[in-house]
């Protein structure tokens, strides 16, 4: 299954986890309105595929508790400290992804409940408010109200799993001086990153006695974390007090836990060969009607003459010109439909090659699209001149050379709109309007709605198409949704929006 969230001001997060079969399709298809004025001209597809498409691929295990159990083995004396680093990381590593998802998500259900509770205490000032002004009213405070519940047991679930998974962390804590440093840098990060989780999750809690206990118990769980690592002597005192030394660190500890988990990519941009052929046998062939004409030429005007001057002076300027017309037009032909680049994998523990990707990417329009797309897409007239840009990726992974235990690997492709941001008006305007007889002016900025559609196929499986609304302005992505999903294992999707 395919995620798609914001990572932060520009990037959406793209994610997708490659089961036990050796072969993968990826299609991206992002629609970006016309009035952006984006062709290839603005911005080139090099361009474009270099600045804005990341692509970096981990080992995966569906089994949580397998890294741990090969952890433990490995400071047994069982297995070396390489994969003993390898595997505390990789279940550090998942915990950290899992965390990250889960608040975040708890994060916009808040948000909501705010949002809803904010608009109920607004409409409740009106008349009066011991008697509620419609059957309306009353359906909005159930939802509220389980919207609240909801959130409460996440939160309450979200407590118990982060606890339970650190504490079975530090069960085995090893006495080794060379496994220990690998088990403190990961243990620190750790405990960091759910305090600073748990915080936000504090920060953005909606107000009231409804969720003071829950509010407790996540500062308790926070200053818990907070205190072991004073214990461990994890940081120096100079790193506690300065938030900007700390963050630093961690970012690098977190640099250090993915490292060994992370597959090495090299890549290689196809063509290059067949690039210089086609350019010396474009050259050629012009050189030959050149030659031709200069034959010609002197037989025709006999001696060097003024004349005979400038006829060379026209077939070596249609020489330059048609030379590069030439050559533009059987690249072209030559490359339409084959891959761009090349990526390949290897196991940053063995060196191993264990997969191959080629890529695609171009600009298209909707015309040529297949029908497939045009169906999720269901465009309308409002959207004629909108340009698509098209991703894709053919992968074929060997899982005989994955590490021991791991079959799957977890891809994340990220995807940054800071190019397309450039090409949206700075400016703002007002919108008047009418409450309590009163006239209020607010500031509104442009926003404008791009579409992503994604296709995975794998083999023998349906193919799974979605659609996505992004939303955004010239300063930042303001929502992502997921509108429509078809393949595979449907989900709730919150239906069919136009």
């Amino acid at each position: 299954m395919i995620t798609v969230e914001r990572k932060d001001s520009f990037h959406l997060k793209i994610s997708r986890v490659l089961q036990e079969e050796t072969s993968h399709r990826l299609d991206l298809f992002l629609f970006v309105p016309g009035e952006l004025g984006l062709n290839e001209h603005v911005i080139s597809e090099d361009a474009f595929y270099h600045s804005a498409i990341h692509v970096k691929r981990t080992y995966y295990s569906d089994k949580h508790h397998l890294p741990l159990v090969l952890s433990r083995l490995a400071s047994r004396g069982g297995l070396g400290s390489e994969q003993y680093r390898l595997s505390l990381s990789l279940y550090a590593y998942q915990y950290v992804v899992a965390l990250d998802r889960a608040t975040q998500s708890l994060l916009d259900a808040a948000r909501k409940v705010k949002k809803a509770g904010g608009e109920q205490g607004g409409e409740a000032t009106e008349g009066n408010p011991e008697v509620p002004k419609s059957q309306a009213d009353a359906e909005g405070l159930d939802s509220s109200e389980s919207s609240t519940g909801s959130l409460h047991d996440g939160l309450e679930e979200l407590c118990e799993l982060a606890q339970g998974i650190l504490r079975r962390l530090r069960r085995n804590r090893p006495s080794e001086d060379e496994l220990f440093k690998y088990y403190a840098n990961i243990d620190n990060f750790l405990s960091w990153f759910t305090e600073q989780r748990l915080l936000a999750l504090v920060a953005h809690l909606p107000r009231g006695r409804g969720y003071r206990a829950i509010r407790e118990r996540l500062l308790e769980i926070a200053q818990a974390e907070s205190e072991h690592r004073k214990q461990a002597e994890y940081n120096a005192s100079r790193v506690d007090r300065d938030p900007t030394r700390m963050s630093n660190k961690m970012r690098l500890l977190r640099r250090l836990i993915e490292h060994p988990v992370t597959l090495k990519q090299k890549s290689q941009e196809l063509g290059g060969g067949e690039q210089k052929a086609v350019k010396g046998l474009a050259t050629g062939v012009v050189m030959i009607f050149v030659s031709l004409g200069l034959l010609q030429a002197r037989d025709t005007l006999g001696n060097i003459t003024v004349l005979f001057v400038l006829a060379m002076a026209v077939l070596y300027a249609m020489r330059e010109v048609f030379k590069d017309d030439l050559r533009n037009t059987l690249w072209r032909w030559l490359r339409k439909g084959r891959p761009k680049w090349r990526r390949q994998y290897f196991d940053v523990n063995s060196n191993a090659l264990v997969g191959r990707q080629l890529e695609w990417f171009d600009y298209k329009r909707f015309s040529k699209l297949d029908e497939e797309i045009k169906r999720v897409r269901k465009r309308n007239v409002a959207h004629r001149e909108e340009m698509v840009l098209h991703y894709r990726s053919s992968s074929r992974m060997s899982p005989t050379r994955f590490l021991s235990g791991y079959e799957k690997t977890r891809e994340t492709l990220s995807l940054d709109l800071s190019l397309l941001s450039r090409l949206m008006d700075k400016g703002s305007h007002h919108v008047y309007r009418l409450k309590d007889g009163q006239v209020s002016r607010e500031t509104v900025e442009k926003r404008h709605l791009l579409n992503l559609v994604v296709r995975e196929e794998v083999a023998n499986a349906e193919p799974i198409l979605q659609r996505w609304k992004i939303v955004m302005s010239r300063s930042r992505i303001v929502d992502v949704v997921k509108v429509h999903q078809e393949g595979g294992s449907r989900a709730a999707d919150g239906g069919e929006a136009a």
